[in-house]
């Protein structure tokens, strides 16, 4: 008998004892389980504030390069050709689509002596997908454009484009300040952030004499306002090209017969491109 119980007895201790370390195993795994999950979150949420910092870089190249008349250098921060769904708007006479007409804007352009190009960007709300693969931005810019044109060109562009009675090197001048939004949705190709698509707003413009109030009285429904792309060598006009399909979001330019409203939607978070709008 009392082998019997010498023998029972460390067998329920280590019963006991087992009984013990179940628990204590089960709780260290849920704590491990706890501290992956956490870590996993921490490590979406500094990819989600990188990604964010690379699209804010990425848009602020774009004005750098575009300030400094190196447009050709914005053509590689697109996406790449043949990418679905590819689109840049400038005004409501429509949007392209096709890639060799979106890089029509940057291709070519000239920087004439005398022109200036200033725009800042400012206000940025940007959201990253929850699935990391797309990214969304609104900016505030603001800035000016000027220039001088020669007299044979003048002749052929609206009274509304010059400073009245102002001459400098026997040539017109022109001296606008802009006030724009930007909306651009990104796409991520190959690790790196890309341009897919591309909403400018244009919200005012103001010739430097003018104002952009009676700017607007008279150039709000001249189609030179909304067609003018750039001018190039020695102030001659150079003009978008024909657009690809109808805008369906239309730009809300401030008018002397409308009021103004929300026209460029703010980025809210999303998971998948699919649950959002474009841009």
């Amino acid at each position: 008998m009392r082998n019997w119980k010498f023998g029972i007895g460390p067998a329920v201790g280590l019963m006991a004892a087992l009984a013990m370390a179940v628990p204590a195993n089960a709780q260290e795994e849920d704590r491990v389980s706890q501290l992956a999950q956490q870590v996993a979150q921490l490590q979406a949420q500094s990819q989600a504030a990188r990604d964010r910092q690379a699209v804010e870089n990425l848009f602020s190249r774009y004005m750098y390069l575009h300030n400094a008349f190196e447009d050709e250098q914005i053509i590689p921060l697109w996406a790449a050709e043949g990418t679905p769904g590819m689109s840049a708007q400038y005004s409501n006479l429509g949007k392209y689509t096709q890639y060799d007409k979106i890089m029509e804007y940057h291709r070519g352009r000239p920087s004439p002596i005398g022109k200036l190009l200033f725009h800042y960007v400012t206000t940025p709300v940007i959201e990253v997908a929850g699935d990391g693969q797309t990214a969304k931005g609104l900016w505030i810019v603001n800035g000016l454009e000027s220039g001088l044109t020669a007299p044979e060109h003048a002749a052929n562009m609206p009274d509304w484009m010059f400073e009245p009675n102002v001459e400098v090197d026997g040539k017109k001048v022109w001296m606008h300040n802009v006030y724009l939004k930007y909306g651009i949705d990104f796409i991520k190709q190959d690790g790196e952030w890309k341009i897919w698509h591309f909403h400018c707003f244009e919200t005012a413009r103001a010739p430097y004499s003018m104002g952009w109030i009676p700017f607007a009285a008279a150039a709000q429904d001249d189609s030179f306002n909304f067609d003018l792309m750039y001018v190039g060598d020695d102030g001659a006009p150079v003009f978008m090209p024909e657009t690809d399909e109808p805008a369906t979001v239309l730009n809300n330019s401030y008018r002397t017969d409308t009021a103004q409203h929300l026209e460029a939607r703010i980025p809210e978070p999303y998971y998948t491109f699919s649950e959002t709008f474009s841009y």
